[in-house]
């Protein structure tokens, strides 16, 4: 099951293999008693979700210590697939319905991932800072920044200067007029080969530090 993660992240060790692995029965669980993921897109786990998820990883190596916000993270995507991937970085998981944090909880504390605190919380009350902001087709990308801006920690840690790492799919040239300039596109068919990813799968980095 996890081969396809293991192709793109050689690197991993023991332990985060075996966490990789145990997130198959821990969502097939869950999702037989809350829906968080759709049930026709269960068998497609690894692919649509963990590795769609990890394409954030494929951009950016977060230094240890580096915080993250993961905005409407529904069941723990990206969040959960990222903190075991970066265990020495802080994520905090955030979303607007209580049964899909509950999940999120449920799947970190069987995983023994302590790098992660999921909270049932709306983004506008959100008041921490953050170096990065991930997260998975949310909303409308000037709204969104609306709402994170706020978020973003001015102390730079890393690489790549803080900001949002967005996961979205389909036509956004209305979408992100605005950030023409200071954005940067990146398609996920470079990163993986499955075909899945040609549908027109995205990775949006927008630096706001």
């Amino acid at each position: 099951m996890i081969e396809i993660i293991t192709k793109y992240f050689p690197e991993l060790n023991e332990k985060q293999k075996q966490q990789f692995e145990m997130l198959d029965t821990l969502y097939r669980d869950w999702n037989a008693k809350i829906n968080v993921i759709s049930r026709k897109d269960i068998d497609n786990l690894y692919e649509h979700h963990v590795l769609h998820s990890l394409a954030i990883a494929k951009a950016i190596r977060f230094k240890d210590g580096s915080r993250i916000l993961d905005f409407g993270t529904g069941g723990g995507f990206p969040g959960i697939p990222l903190a075991i991937m970066f265990p020495k970085c802080k994520f905090r998981l955030i979303d607007g319905t209580g049964k899909k944090i509950m999940v999120a909880n449920e799947v970190a504390k069987a995983l023994g991932l302590d790098n992660v605190e999921a909270l049932h919380r709306r983004g506008e009350e959100e008041k921490g800072e953050y170096d990065f902001i991930v997260s998975r087709a949310v909303m409308q990308l000037p709204l969104l920044m609306k709402i994170i801006q706020k978020n973003i920690s001015k102390k730079q840690n890393n690489a790549l200067p803080n900001g949002l790492l967005c996961l979205k799919g389909g036509d956004l040239k209305e979408e992100l007029k605005p950030y023409l300039n200071i954005i940067d596109v990146m398609p996920l068919e470079d990163m993986f080969d499955e075909e899945w990813f040609k549908e027109d799968k995205k990775l949006i980095y927008l630096p706001m530090a």
